[in-house]
């Protein structure tokens, strides 16, 4: 059977002359689809039958759990502003569904552009389908707003692809993280449509019609669609939408209400358990800390991800954040204590409930293209992150998040930590062969 089907794609293998695109489009279906038939094997120092594309495979299962939550808390957290189902099954399929609408389209526009100018490059080139977007456009969709609108999403895509990853020769070439790119192209061409409070829960606005509060948007043709279904089945349904959310709503992440007024401000609003699990409005796939430490797991398992990386970020994160505990003395805070101040006495081990730091560490330091490669670097490179991120996170006023903008700083230090590494192995090499 198996030799049937090779048999058959073979036969339908267009000509790579007369038709270049199309030849790219079957190669990479083709090598998805197959393993190679020529791997390393009998005395050989590295005996693997992996190519590139299943590795990236293994990093898209490790996002399987944080697909899932995502799309549950884009409707949990649209419901939870209109005071609805607060229960977790409570209107289980209404949450799941409108979380549907809102990231499919997030996810195709994300594939249809990414992919499609990789193909555009691969034909050009007359060499196959690089598989390094397989992974970028399965990050890109996590780490952006429910809201942000699809045109946005398109400029900032193909843009990540290819000033940041075609221009400087494609997969394997870039010095920058691809996803991380895309979204720091929207935080600074586009920072409202990425900051705020509005921008973190789905179809909530200001509606100046109505009045000066929150009210949901009207709800479009695919949720009255599957209202269609449900009423089918005599379950809730979605309506028509346009309702005012509930007395005291807001949708301030935990990282914003930290940047004004500390850990009691963030309190006030969530619980510990709420972060830690999820419960939070935020990017769509980052807030489940349980769901990506299995993921992360998963790649260590896998050997995908280096977990000195992992590690070495944690602890710059912590003593950067010991140290901003020690800085500062909350017994002597008044009112008119600055923001800053509240956000460095929140107690180090809390600043991994809140934000992106766990997802961060997880799927964007660890790129193996853009991350430290030497042992002793990837400790270096880790760390640096971890402590640079959280003193952007706390002491920048207008970005309360840290680890995007660490990453893409220490993507560009990462080949020159690698340089001093190995030049200061070589010396050491040489001083024992001169002793010697």
């Amino acid at each position: 059977m198996k030799k049937a089907l090779l048999n058959f794609f073979e036969r339908i293998e267009p000509d790579k002359e007369k038709s270049p695109f199309l030849h790219t489009l079957y190669d990479g279906f083709f090598t998805f689809a197959f393993t190679p038939d020529t791997v390393t094997k009998g005395g050989v120092h590295i005996r693997d039958g992996m190519d590139l594309k299943r590795t990236m495979v293994f990093v898209v299962l490790a996002l399987l759990l944080c697909y899932l939550y995502g799309t549950y808390n884009i409707g949990a957290q649209h419901f939870d502003a209109l005071g609805m189902y607060p229960g977790f099954f409570e209107g289980f399929h209404l949450k799941i569904v409108h979380g549907l609408i809102k990231i499919l389209p997030i996810f195709v526009v994300t594939h249809v552009v990414g992919l499609g100018i990789e193909f555009f490059y691969a034909s050009r080139k007359g060499h196959g389908i690089e598989e390094g977007f397989l992974v970028s456009g399965a990050l890109i969709p996590l780490i952006m707003p429910p809201d942000l609108p699809l045109w946005m999403l398109t400029v900032s895509v193909a843009f990540a692809v290819i000033i940041g990853k075609e221009a400087f020769g494609g997969t394997g070439m870039n010095i920058w993280n691809v996803a991380l790119l895309s979204r720091v192209f929207i935080f600074f061409a586009y920072p409202t449509y990425i900051s705020g409070d509005e921008v973190w829960v789905s179809d909530i606005v200001k509606n100046a019609e109505l009045g000066a509060g929150y009210f949901s948007e009207n709800y479009g043709w695919g949720h009255g669609l599957f209202d269609w279904i449900f009423r089918g089945f005599g379950w809730s349904t979605f309506g028509d939408g346009g309702l005012p959310v509930i007395d005291g709503y807001t949708g301030a992440t935990p990282l914003a209400l930290a940047a004004k007024g500390g850990w009691d401000a963030v309190t006030q609003v969530y619980t510990a358990n709420e972060m830690w699990w999820g419960d939070i409005p935020g990017s769509i796939g980052e807030m489940s800390k349980p769901l990506i430490i299995i993921g992360a797991l998963f790649l260590i398992f896998t050997k995908v991800a280096d977990w000195r990386i992992m590690v070495s970020m944690v602890l710059g994160a912590a003593l950067m954040g010991m140290i901003m505990n020690g800085m500062v003395d909350p017994s002597r805070f008044t009112e008119d204590t600055a923001g800053v101040f509240r956000f460095m006495a929140v107690p180090w081990y809390y600043q991994f409930y809140m934000g992106s730091f766990l997802f961060a560490m997880a799927f964007m330091a660890t790129d193996p293209v853009t991350a430290a490669s030497t042992a002793r670097g990837k400790w270096i490179y880790g760390f640096l992150i971890g402590a640079i991120g959280l003193i952007v996170r706390v002491w920048n006023p207008a970005y309360p998040e840290g680890w995007m903008l660490a990453i893409l700083f220490m993507n560009t230090f990462s080949a020159l930590i690698d340089s001093i590494v190995l030049r200061g192995n070589m010396n050491r090499r040489m001083k024992r062969v001169v002793t010697s």
